[in-house]
């Protein structure tokens, strides 16, 4: 396993369409941090996220080994993509899912700077990125979701449009009300990133 950490993703996604047990490893352990925290800020349970989370790695896997996903450098979206239908189709099943639809544009977490340049540095993003994640909570599901797709998914604004079944200004504003939202809590509760 140690020679697989030098190998990029798409070294390795090949590797697991071969059933590479390993490579199936290695990708789990690169990906796992990334997913689970895009699916635990949508469904707000720690259990079930991890339980969407597992049923979403099997299906990417899966798929990759019936061939279904194309080596195109974009398999994070893809693969978010899946966690993110999954997630949604949890929380329709629940009915937990608002139908809120606002509009809104900034990104705040260009203002973030996640760096670990030392042991402060780390603290403190850490902290600061705990408050975002519990700000979250308290704005609407669609906003929520946009920032959570952008941040944690590295998706494009048409991508989401795509994936929520919305138009392109509609997740444009959903991230700009979204981040709005956000700066008021910051400013309700004297919250400083």
């Amino acid at each position: 396993m140690q020679m697989l950490r030098n190998h990029s993703l798409e070294e390795l996604l090949e590797l697991v369409a071969l059933n590479n047990e390993q490579a199936i490893a290695e990708v789990l352990n690169r990906s796992k941090s990334k997913f689970y925290t895009a699916i635990y800020l949508l469904v707000k349970d720690r259990y079930i996220a991890e339980d969407i989370f597992q049923d979403a790695f099997i299906k990417i896997i899966n798929s990759i080994r019936a061939g279904k996903y194309k080596h195109d450098g974009k398999f994070i979206p893809w693969a978010m993509r899946i966690a993110h239908n999954l997630a949604i189709d949890h929380l329709r099943s629940i009915k937990k899912m608002p139908k809120v639809t606002l509009p809104d544009g900034q990104d705040i977490f260009s203002v973030l700077n996640f760096s670990e340049k030392n042991i402060e540095d780390h603290m403190m993003s850490h902290q600061s990125a705990g408050r975002v994640r519990k700000m979250l909570d308290h704005i609407p599901y669609e906003q929520r979701e946009v920032i959570v797709l952008r941040m944690y998914g590295n998706m494009s604004f048409k991508q989401i449009a795509e994936l929520t079944d919305s138009s392109l200004n509609t997740a444009l504003g959903r991230m700009r009300y979204g981040l709005i939202n956000l700066r008021k809590l910051m400013d309700q509760h004297g919250i400083l990133l």
